[in-house]
């Protein structure tokens, strides 16, 4: 089943994140929004912050993406950074800020604050950055920039790396099923950044990202194996078990301390064993979006992985 899904469905599902006339049918479907609610709190601030009380009271710690990309409009990206603002400020007045646990993160798309733009994207998108990093930083919250297709790696890259001269704790995500990535890790884990390290959610050609599961899954252990040894803060964002099991043991072997790197994993997926590990004495990151541009998210959730298409399917049928 998963390389029929593999091969067939994904990029026909990943298509459909990028067609605006099945994304406004979709965004009318009463049984479609309940759905996403599974994996998207809701739309508000004050949806997201109840997800976000519940992650904390579970022992669990948060990183929460303001839902939107592929900006294109000034004035639009500017309204991202002053909900991000807005969103800061709200989880800088809670307990868990300025912990030494660093228990509060948010993401960020470039393409959200204004890196598509046709004129100076990269420059704005780095300014808006900086702004919302001046401002987690004062209010105790950590910063992730996110990754997005291929096509943006050089660019985001620059940007972290400017970012991190002023704000040494911006971390940024690193994508196992792109062949650049184990070099990649080699550059960030000798900097001692902070890097998720995900298999990957958007349709890439094979000339640049690995065409199967199986080889996908060998260059993340790879990836994995080089950020432990490293100087970094690792952050494995995988509900894989194999995967899990590798991070721990490869963390022992190496004599990571538990506080030296941490487990990631979306919000709605697997939440028994985000508590299990937690309670084990894991550090855990639950990644939390919310916002009315929720359908693009969606739709990679279920070009992930079979079991998340078959759940949407059984729920509309019923």
């Amino acid at each position: 089943m998963s390389t029929v899904f593999d091969n067939t469905l994904r990029p026909i599902i990943l298509a459909a994140a990028r067609s605006e006339r099945i994304k406004d049918s979709s965004q009318r479907l009463n049984v479609t929004r309940r759905v996403v609610e599974r994996f998207v709190p809701g739309e508000t601030r004050t949806d997201v912050l109840t997800a976000i009380r519940d992650s904390l009271d579970g022992g669990l710690s948060v990183s929460i993406d303001f839902l939107g990309e592929d900006t294109t409009d000034e004035s639009q990206a500017t309204a991202t950074v002053e909900a991000y603002l807005e969103l800061i400020s709200a989880m800088g007045s809670l307990p868990e800020s300025g912990s030494g646990a660093a228990r509060l993160e948010v993401s960020l798309k470039l393409t959200a604050l204004g890196q598509s733009l046709p004129e100076h994207g990269a420059k704005i998108a780095e300014e808006n950055a900086r702004t919302i990093a001046a401002a987690a930083h004062e209010a105790g919250v950590l910063v992730t920039v996110d990754a997005e297709d291929h096509t943006t790696v050089d660019e985001r890259l620059d940007i972290v790396r400017a970012l991190r001269r002023d704000f040494p704790d911006v971390g940024t995500v690193l994508q196992a099923y792109l062949r650049r990535t184990e070099d990649d890790c080699v550059e960030f884990a000798e900097s001692g950044a902070r890097i998720r390290l995900c298999k990957g959610a958007y349709a890439e050609p094979p000339s640049v990202a690995y065409p199967t599961r199986a080889l996908v899954d060998e260059s993340y252990l790879r990836c994995l194996r080089i950020l432990m040894k490293g100087n970094g803060y690792p952050m494995v964002a995988s509900h894989d078990p194999v995967i899990i099991d590798a991070a721990r043991a490869t963390a022992d072997e190496l004599d990571r301390a538990p506080d030296s790197w941490e487990h990631q994993m979306l919000y709605g997926i697997r939440a028994d064993e985000q508590r299990r590990l937690a309670a084990e004495g894991a550090r855990v990151r639950v990644y939390i979006p919310y916002g009315t541009e929720w359908y693009g998210y969606f739709v990679r959730r279920l070009a992930e992985k079979p079991a998340n298409l078959r759940f949407f399917l059984r729920s509309l049928a019923g």
